[in-house]
């Protein structure tokens, strides 16, 4: 019975803990200007991403051929029915900016979570384990980081037939040695430390090292690296897409707005001007908001 007691005694204090521990995370976040602007613009975007089809005032492929480059409603020529203008098919260009949101971070992603859980696997396998296999992994990554990613990703794209999910995975494929790196490090690190060097010597089995001791030391510095990955990876997915090797139409994304656009910017400036605002304040929210978490769960800073 006694047992019982201690055992629920403990679990309230875990859990009182944890409430303390995400409420002074709050506070912390409410003191930050940068960070609570980027946490509102990541909302917004993933609200508008997951309510496209209710959002969007019209199909984003639909054309309508008697607004063929109507300008945006305030400016002359343009019309209510079209709040942001038309492009040079007739299509709506606040739809396309809305379905393009959604592209643009599922890419974002689901390619870090794939370039994450590489990335975990080897920094923690190579840094722990050391000696030969550390030599071997780390001779994987040097390979990887001498060939340009945005070259090896265009080749495997013009080899391979684009699309949205063969792009997800040739970008996590392709960006996950960033992880490998820095978790290394911090393994090294951690693995001289009291609380693993204890666990060994009681014969600790090295798997329930890792997935106790070690991974969740490292899960902070995880996440801030993560977070900003997604933005690199969002100019990535449009970059590629404005070079016609991203995504493909009918599927709308930001790039390929920006591909269509770019020989009209002289005449027709608003086909290219606003999904380059969306890429612009999209990532900038996403970096206010990594440099946060980096400031708050950096132990140094």
């Amino acid at each position: 019975m006694s047992e019982a007691a201690a055992n629920l005694e403990q679990k309230e204090k875990k859990s009182s803990s944890s409430i303390s521990n995400l409420s002074i995370f709050v506070k912390l976040l409410l003191k930050s200007k940068t960070g609570m602007l980027g946490l509102i613009i990541l909302l917004i975007a993933t609200f508008v991403a997951i309510f496209a089809d209710l959002l969007a005032p019209y199909d984003p492929v639909e054309p309508h051929l008697s607004y063929i480059l109507t300008p945006p409603a305030w400016q002359e020529g343009g019309t209510s029915q079209f709040i942001l203008g038309t492009d040079n098919l007739g299509r709506d260009v606040l739809s396309r900016l809305i379905f393009g949101t959604r592209v643009s971070l599922i890419v974002g992603v689901l390619s870090v979570v794939v370039a994450g859980a590489i990335g975990l696997f080897f920094g923690v396998i190579s840094g722990y384990f050391g000696r030969w296999v550390d030599q071997v992994m780390m001779r994987i990554v040097d390979a990887f980081l001498s060939i340009p990613s945005i070259l090896f990703i265009m080749v495997i794209l013009t080899v391979f037939s684009p699309s949205l999910w063969m792009l997800i995975i040739v970008i996590g494929l392709t960006t996950w040695v960033n992880y490998a790196r820095i978790i290394r490090g911090e393994v090294l690190s951690l693995k001289e430390r009291e609380f693993v060097k204890a666990s060994q010597t009681i014969g600790t089995s090295h798997w329930i090292i890792i997935w106790r001791n070690l991974i969740p030391n490292v899960m902070s510095t995880f996440i801030v690296i993560s977070t900003l990955s997604v933005a690199t990876t969002i100019i990535l997915e449009a970059s590629l897409s404005f070079l016609g090797l991203g995504i493909q139409p009918p599927d709308i994304s930001w790039g390929g707005m920006l591909n269509d656009g770019r020989d009209y910017l002289a005449t027709h400036w608003w086909m290219g001007t606003f999904p380059g605002i969306a890429i612009t304040v999209t990532v900038l929210g996403i970096i206010f908001l990594g440099d946060w978490l980096r400031d708050v769960l950096d132990p140094r800073l």
